[in-house]
């Protein structure tokens, strides 16, 4: 893997969150903190893409049980309680 440099502009904020860690040994230098950082968006990305994958997949099916006739009709109280137990568990 070859490596690039890069020059990037951080708050003060962001900058003394850097540099602590840092200090307290979690990591070796400013880079390895922003490469763990960027891994951990990239990863959250993918989280985010895979949740709405299967969104569009239940949407999919709901939108062709509602054309065959096969789905069922659900009020919206109970839709937003499903939701609410699916976020729970």
């Amino acid at each position: 893997m070859s490596k690039h440099t890069m020059n990037v502009s951080l708050t003060s904020e962001l900058e003394e969150q850097v540099q602590r860690f840092v200090k307290m040994g979690m990591y070796g230098n400013q880079s390895e903190v922003v490469r763990a950082a960027l891994r951990l968006l990239l990863e959250r990305e993918q989280e985010r893409e895979a949740r709405l994958d299967a969104l569009r997949r239940d949407v999919g099916e709901g939108l062709v049980q509602v054309l065959d006739g096969t789905g069922s009709r659900v009020t919206a109280g109970d839709f937003k309680t499903r939701g609410r137990r699916r976020l729970q568990g």
